[in-house]
């Protein structure tokens, strides 16, 4: 057992802040957070005294280990681009487990965060969520597959464009996801047993059935707009992937309380989709309602980062508390984990960040970090 003790603990629970508190763990579990906590015989004991004790963060779009900052040739296995319809693809096949990113992440106080495709294809694959610390590469697995990633847009048009095929429109690329539910929804419906597609189509099928959401790139208006269209169509859970215009049809997606996971935002305006990208939109989204986390898309933004992302939406006018909620609980409640992780309480995982200062403050450094348990100690 450990027993951590002195410091400011954002339980990002019930018990909201604490301060000189103790967290007690046993295992991969938190067995008692709070301020008058008794420290089991024979347990080690860390002083965190002056230090603030977070829940890991969690970034829940990245593509870590699939696309390699170093190795822009070797280690790109992100877009499988000769098919615009690839469902069946899954992350974890591509992950390279010893991608120096994952270290950085937990320099970062990230301890989990999702993988997956990327956004040149309509239907880019499986994701896959990880943990950033483990004994073995088996073991980072945490769970997969999670999610489908898919894609409308620009990327989507740029790539095929160039291949002079399907889609090379906006409406091209709606109709391709529409014809892919719409077999997947005939498929479930009649059970066909000797559909030479259904391995292809079962992704597809497992989001019709709610086991897993559609994870959609979209930073346009008009194209969340056009993932609402299908989503009221074929009855799924969405996630919007970046959102750089969410806020402008804020009404739509309440009313069908679909999230956002919003970002990168510190980030140039690479293309003409994002020119609405700013910090102000993290505190728009909050004001409006709509269940929002920050994400880094590593290696667009390195993933260490992504506490930067949300210190530079609070100097915009966002609320702090939920700055760091967007950060922790957001995440885990957005990716269906909150039952295990997102909070420091009794029961949870027992992943966490302890850093020397306010999180969100540049000149923080993180002393270490803890993934089900295990401790990742900040050397450099």
């Amino acid at each position: 057992m450990i027993a951590i003790k002195g410091g400011k603990i954002y339980t990002m629970g019930p018990k909201g802040v604490i301060d000189g508190g103790i967290i007690v763990v046993d295992g991969d579990r938190i067995i008692a957070a709070g301020k008058r906590v008794t420290i089991p015989d024979g347990c080690e004991t860390i002083d965190a005294g002056g230090c603030y004790i977070i829940p890991g963060l969690i970034d829940a779009h990245t593509h870590i280990g699939l696309e390699e900052e170093i190795y822009r040739v070797e280690g790109d296995d992100v877009n499988e681009a000769v098919d615009p319809l690839t469902p069946q693809l899954r992350a974890v096949d591509g992950i390279n487990f010893a991608d120096i990113a994952f270290v950085d992440a937990l320099r970062g106080g990230v301890t989990r965060t999702m993988s997956m495709p990327g956004s040149a294809n309509i239907l880019g694959g499986q994701a896959v969520f990880l943990k950033h610390l483990a004994k073995n590469p088996a073991e980072m697995i945490y769970r997969q597959p999670w999610g489908l990633k898919a894609a409308l847009g620009e990327n989507p048009k740029r790539v095929y464009t160039g291949q002079k095929k399907t889609p090379v429109t906006r409406m091209g690329s709606a109709s391709l996801l529409r014809e892919a539910f719409y077999k997947a929804a005939k498929a479930l419906e009649s059970e066909e047993k000797d559909n030479k597609d259904s391995w292809k189509q079962q992704p597809l099928m497992m989001v019709l059935k709610k086991e897993m959401p559609l994870l959609l790139h979209a930073h346009r208006a008009d194209d969340i707009l056009t993932a609402l269209r299908i989503k009221d169509e074929f009855d799924f859970d969405l996630i919007i992937q970046h959102g750089t215009e969410a806020h402008l049809i804020a009404d739509e997606l309440l009313k069908r309380k679909v999230p956002v996971c919003l970002g990168p935002l510190f980030t140039n305006r690479a293309k003409v989709e994002m020119k609405e990208v700013d910090f102000r939109n993290a505190g728009r989204l909050a004001r409006l309602g709509i269940e929002f986390c920050f994400i880094t898309d590593h290696p667009v933004i390195p993933i260490e980062h992504l506490r930067v992302c949300a210190a530079l939406a609070v100097r915009e006018g966002l609320d702090e508390d939920y700055a760091l909620a967007a950060l922790t609980c957001v995440p885990a409640r957005m990716m269906r984990v909150d039952h295990e992780l997102g909070t420091l309480e009794k029961g949870k995982k027992a992943d966490l960040a302890v850093f020397d200062g306010h999180p969100f403050d540049y000149r923080s450094r993180i002393r270490f970090a803890m993934v089900d348990g295990m401790i990742w100690r900040n050397e450099g």
